[in-house]
């Protein structure tokens, strides 16, 4: 397998189709050769900083060309990139900055304040670099304007990298602290190789000048990749999905706005022709249909013709979402994947056009799914009518950064073959039909992102009439999972009282949605929390 970094393969994207658009956010057309002369002046600056081999930079983005920019950067001087959540409040971003070692944040200036706040608990980072974005906010002291590093930087020539060069990519911790997952440029790219190479038919490439290749080709039979990615960059399945589609010499289509807007996905896929929609779940599925169906009812329906796929991992997609998009976008291709930030596809369900989308959660395994009883880590055959954990061979990360203990449970070597286990329970029929069970761990999956209850129970009995509580998650039709809280009071406090508590001090997609109150939490003897007794009180 090809083993080399990711911006030495994107250099020789750039210098193979330099005219041709690598980016596209809301109005803005972002060509390769600009893309890599702008990330190159970046990486002379990162340089002169000392930020090199196995530095960090973490990046504190809306989506922005700044964001593949100064990830293009990273790599070109061997530098890890570290995704911060852009919800997060500044406890938050010290433990991810802290806990990666990071030398470098990029930011918006509308972040300036969080910024401000978290920058005396972050000794280690000697460069600050803001990004306008339109936002009213001078120049934070200390910090280095980023137009004025473009025009005062002259670009860095390429250096000698390697496929052993990692990025950093953080996600839910069992404490409920994100943890970054350790993913080599070698490992990635195998990873991504289905969804880019294996799905389109191309035998994966074996040097560098073979990407060049293959992307030059594709281009010129104009079938160049045009993937729409809905989530923000700051999760791994957008940033990933954004590589595969760089590396295949394709267009990489963002939204232009700070929220998620289904209209103005609509309109750029329908601008854009956008051959590949990229999305997470009913989360955004929802929406998206909602606004199909209102331009449908006004007479001016979205032209979706130029959609051959649409991708959809880290939240289940319902069978009742994929048959009202495909009856829109009737040559699109459904693709359906188990993945995890350690790694995957577990499993795919690929419904074709004109076929009845396969029920919900329902999904076929691939050659290097297998299955494993969590106790005794015995194989558990395909058809035994058992149900045991999700597990997949082949390209994943090295790990958990700083924590041994932790990549050993999740990254077991079981007769000989590495696998990656982050913990769904499924039960997989003879035929290879993988029936996904969910999140063994109490871990909640709300609109693709990772809440673990521990933080948000920490954050609610820091409530002086927060006397004890449970957070669950109960079954939610647009976000999959919704936060709530099981509380016991001591004297008037309200529900409101205590969403808004809690938002003060956690990203606000970690605040409940809901607050019951009951006489007294039960616990175990031991003093463990009842999860699944906090599950039927929420429920019921």
């Amino acid at each position: 397998m090809l083993t080399e970094n990711w911006a030495t393969l994107w250099e020789a994207l750039a210098a193979s189709q330099p005219d041709h658009v690598a980016v596209v956010i809301g109005d803005t057309h972002i060509r390769w050769r600009d893309l890599d002369d702008r990330a190159s002046r970046i990486a002379s600056l990162f340089d002169s900083y000392g930020v090199g081999h196995d530095a960090k930079v973490g990046q504190l983005l809306y989506n922005c060309p700044e964001y593949l920019e100064t990830a293009y950067a990273s790599f070109k001087v061997r530098a890890s990139t570290v995704n911060v959540n852009f919800r997060y409040k500044a406890p938050e971003i010290i433990h991810v900055l802290a806990d990666s070692g990071a030398t470098a944040l990029v930011y918006h200036a509308a972040f300036s304040d969080v910024v401000r706040e978290a920058r005396p608990s972050l000794p280690k980072v000697r460069l600050f670099l803001q990004i306008d974005g339109g936002d009213e906010s001078e120049l934070l002291d200390g910090s280095v304007d980023y137009i004025q590093a473009i025009d005062s930087y002259s670009p860095m020539p390429p250096i000698a990298r390697s496929g052993n060069d990692s990025l950093l990519l953080y996600t839910g911790g069992t404490t409920g602290l994100p943890k970054g997952v350790v993913w080599s440029h070698t490992g990635l790219f195998g990873a991504l190789a289905f969804t880019g190479y294996a799905s389109m038919g191309l035998a994966l490439p074996e040097t560098v000048a073979d990407v060049a290749r293959v992307a030059s080709e594709l281009n010129g039979a104009g079938k160049s990749p045009v993937n729409m990615t809905a989530p923000p960059l700051m999760h791994g399945t957008a940033m990933f999905l954004a590589f595969s589609t760089f590396v295949l010499g394709g267009t990489v289509v963002l939204l232009g706005g700070r929220r998620f807007d289904a209209a103005e996905l609509l309109r750029l896929v329908q601008r854009e022709k956008v051959s590949q929609l990229s999305i997470v779940g009913d989360a955004f599925a929802r929406p998206i249909v909602e606004e199909l169906k209102r331009a449908e009812l006004s007479g001016e329906p979205y032209d979706l013709s130029s959609l051959g796929r649409i991708v959809s991992t880290g939240a289940t997609l319902s069978s009742e979402m994929k048959s009202a998009l495909m009856e829109r976008a009737t040559q699109a291709v459904v693709m359906d994947m188990i993945g995890a930030s350690e790694g995957g596809p577990f499993a795919v369900a690929m419904t074709m056009p004109g076929q009845d989308p396969v029920a919900t959660a329902a999904f076929m395994a691939t050659p290097n799914t297998a299955l494993f009883d969590p106790q005794t880590w015995e194989k558990i055959p395909f058809g035994s009518g058992r149900n045991g954990v999700l597990a997949a061979a082949g390209a994943m990360p090295d790990g958990y950064f700083g924590d041994a203990e932790k990549t050993a449970q999740t990254f077991r070597v079981i007769e000989g073959v590495r696998y990656t286990i982050p913990g769904d329970f499924a039960e997989i029929d003879k035929d290879g039909t993988v029936h996904l069970l969910g999140r063994g761990s109490v871990c909640i999956n709300t609109g693709g992102e990772k809440v673990y209850p521990e933080e948000v129970e920490v954050a609610a009995r820091s409530h002086p009439n927060v006397v004890d509580c449970v957070v669950v998650g109960v079954p939610d039709t647009r976000f999959g999972e919704m936060i709530t809280l099981v509380a016991e009071r001591a004297g008037e406090i309200s529900e409101t009282e205590v969403i808004e508590h809690v938002k003060k001090r956690l990203a606000t997609y970690k605040a409940p949605r809901r607050v019951i109150f009951v006489d007294q939490v039960y616990r175990s003897p031991s003093g463990k929390a009842d999860y699944r007794w906090a599950k039927e009180i929420a429920s019921a």
